[in-house]
């Protein structure tokens, strides 16, 4: 089976559970908790990841980057890091696969008075979100799983509108509109006319996508494992 669907080696789990912890703060903002997208790309689905098996595709992208698409290059990793980081994607993909090979377990682990606590007071969510507006009900319209996504991948949730992205073309025209997709090769978005764009990503085109999400991305190099917990605990009680 394995031959057949082309997964390769099994990754190394202990190796994969170390690049999980970097992978957030690192990567997870854009590509999303697990790597299935979010205001980047689905990693999952991008030739570097499937191409690479040994970290020979996948360390030159992660320590050089592709700033003319939008991706920041990590070149103060230390090898051993960005050894973590290709492995958990390609666990990801091996689980993607083999969906029925594991299960998520139950993450409402926290304190929801705690959780509460900490939206109105020190976390500040409150300044932003109102558990009677944009947050009612979230606990009916998402599982436990993604409402711990929502809180810490906002946007690989769909829980905030579409992100804009401008992209300048070679000659310096700037198309603006909303994203529609975007990964190693192409961007599509939906100008304010209506009108769909779908444009290679060759070189001397660039692409900046807004982020609206500066706080959250912020938070994620705040927020302990309790205080995650706690929040969670206390957003699957608005139901």
């Amino acid at each position: 089976m394995r031959v057949f669907l082309g997964l390769g080696r099994v990754p190394d789990a202990k190796v994969a559970a170390e690049g999980a912890k970097l992978f957030g703060p690192t990567c997870g903002f854009c590509h999303g908790a697990n790597a299935r997208g979010g205001v980047g790309p689905d990693l999952l689905r991008s030739s570097v990841v499937l191409d690479d098996n040994q970290g020979e595709v996948l360390v030159p992208v992660i320590r050089k980057g592709f700033p003319d698409k939008g991706m920041p290059g990590f070149p103060a990793l230390t090898d051993e890091q960005v050894r973590q980081l290709a492995e958990f994607l390609h666990e990801q993909v091996y689980l993607a696969a083999n969906r029925g090979t594991y299960e998520i377990q139950n993450i409402v682990t926290g304190n929801p008075k705690a959780g509460e606590a900490y939206f109105n007071g020190e976390g500040k969510c409150n300044t932003c979100h109102s558990t009677s507006g944009d947050l009612a009900h979230i606990a009916s319209k998402l599982k436990p799983l993604d409402v711990q996504n929502a809180l810490l991948y906002p946007a690989s949730v769909g829980t905030h509108p579409p992100p804009h992205v401008t992209v300048t073309l070679k000659d310096g025209t700037a198309i603006t509109g909303t994203l529609k997709y975007l990964d190693d090769f192409d961007v599509s978005l939906l100008d304010s006319a209506g009108k769909s764009h779908s444009i290679e990503l060759q070189e001397g085109v660039k692409v900046s996508v807004e982020d609206k999400l500066v706080f959250h991305r912020k938070m994620l190099e705040k927020y302990t494992d309790a205080q995650v917990h706690d929040l969670t605990a206390y957003l699957v009680t608005l139901k």
